[in-house]
């Protein structure tokens, strides 16, 4: 359930890239100017750009061509490209580094850039640090006439990253079970490129909003509420499963044959189940995710290992520790073996392998996991008092883990209270064995932060 407390919008700029929204404080000026920063920063090579499906996409990417192109470096435009590809296309080609135009989740209005290294991962803490200090001192490389590269295309990014999923999992097993999936792509970037992998598994493919035409048809956060299309269709057509990705395709919910939303923390699960079942090793996932992964992975008998909130936080840990597995609980399947990105494509692969070498339905593989009640929640403020309150309630939690914002466990259920790094909002999140007990523990903690947003 997603609660929401005050709204407002603004420009974030930070260690995630550059966000905000269309029309107000995202221009197509200061999306120049960080593109000229960043092909400054790469050392003015060929930078792959993709965007999904917004209809400010084209103002973004020239944009952004402009600035790459007057700092020396050459733009390959990849067109509507769901982010893991990207990710993928720009480690196998040799770029000096990617650029996606996406604001995943956020509404149609909002659009952001993502800056990628050489190496196909979204720039961590340090190198985004780094980024920044070259924007801001604005003494960016200016490329003489006669060094001006042209823009190239590539239109295999897609058709390279599903073929690497494809030679991952067990096509031949999936195919057999001949499966019914309705998928929903929120009319974003992986409008063509799902209902097509789905094909060559050999499903019956019942697609909706697949028309990349940047008209969000809901809400792109792939939660519970803003999914009720595919609910009564999955229903209708006796679906065996139904996919929901956001509009930039990293992220993935999943309903059972009955049409219930299994809520997008269990992707992971299921994913982590499955993966430990064939090879044991550590899991990744950070702060905010269901205990059910460290059930499973007990059960198994493997380590997790919890990191900060964000995909890079999580993907350096998993190469670091050689992780088979890991992900976060908003549905980004992380599976290192085919790249360590955040990737629906990948999750729905694994997730259809994993029911294919069941004899149960979804939902009977979904009734075997540990279960949990969770509550997500924001309040809508500044960023600076965001930061400033989360300090004040570390000071009131002396055993409290503070990694990312604060976090105080109990053995029946935890709270994780944090600044967003993409939005002027404080985000919460509980987790308990009951949910009356998780709404208990929501309302205090709500009430907590109000009082403290008064004075």
């Amino acid at each position: 359930m997603e609660k929401m407390l005050n709204k407002g919008r603004s420009l974030k700029i930070g260690v995630s890239g550059v966000r905000g929204t269309v029309g107000d404080t995202l221009t197509p000026q200061l999306l120049a100017f960080f593109a000229e920063a960043f092909g400054s920063y790469v050392g003015r090579g060929k930078v792959l750009v993709g965007t999904d499906t917004r209809t400010s996409k084209d103002m973004g990417k020239y944009a952004v061509f402009s600035g790459l192109l007057s700092s020396g470096c050459e733009p390959v435009d990849l067109g509507v490209c769901p982010v893991p590809a990207l990710l993928i296309r720009t480690k196998h080609s040799g770029a000096a580094g990617g650029i996606a135009i996406t604001a995943s989740h956020n509404p149609a209005q909002w659009n952001a850039l993502k800056f990628v290294n050489r190496n196909g991962l979204f720039l961590n803490a340090n190198q985004a640090e780094e980024l920044l200090d070259v924007y801001h001192q604005g003494e960016f490389y200016k490329c003489a006439n006669s060094e001006m590269k042209k823009i190239k295309s590539d239109s295999g990014a897609v058709a390279y990253h599903l073929d690497k999923i494809l030679s991952y999992i067990d096509v031949d097993a999936i195919r057999r079970r001949k499966f019914k999936v309705a998928i929903d792509c929120c009319n974003g970037a992986g409008s063509i490129a799902a209902p097509l992998m789905l094909k060559k598994l050999g499903c019956t493919v019942i697609p909706i909003n697949t028309e990349p035409n940047g008209f969000f048809p809901h809400d792109p956060e792939p939660i519970p509420e803003n999914i009720s299309q595919i609910r009564s269709l999955v229903k209708r057509k006796k679906a065996d499963i139904g996919f929901v990705q956001d509009v930039d395709a990293d992220r993935l919910a999943i309903v059972d044959e009955r049409g219930r939303p299994i809520g997008e923390d269990y992707t992971l699960v299921l994913a982590v189940d499955y993966m430990l079942s064939k090879k044991q090793g550590s899991v990744v996932t950070n702060l905010s995710t269901t205990r059910a992964v460290d059930d499973i992975a007990s059960k198994y008998g493997c380590e997790v290992i919890k990191t900060k909130i964000g995909e890079i936080n999580v993907v350096e840990k998993i190469i670091s520790e050689k992780a088979v597995v890991g992900g976060e609980g908003n549905g980004g399947v992380i599976v290192p073996a085919i790249h360590p990105c955040r990737d629906s494509f990948a999750g729905m692969g694994v997730i259809l392998e994993h029911m294919a070498k069941s004899n149960l339905s979804f939902s009977g593989i979904v009734g075997r996991l540990p279960h949990y009640h969770m509550i997500k929640g924001k309040i809508y403020c500044e960023t600076a008092k965001a930061h400033l309150i989360v300090k004040k309630l570390q000071r009131l939690h002396s055993k409290a883990i503070l990694l990312d914002g604060l976090k105080v466990e109990n053995k029946d259920h935890w709270v994780l209270i944090r600044p967003s790094n993409t939005e002027p909002i404080i985000r919460i999140v509980i987790e308990a064995s009951t949910k009356r007990l998780a709404e208990q523990v929501y309302r205090q903690s709500l009430k907590d932060i109000v009082s403290l947003l008064k004075k």
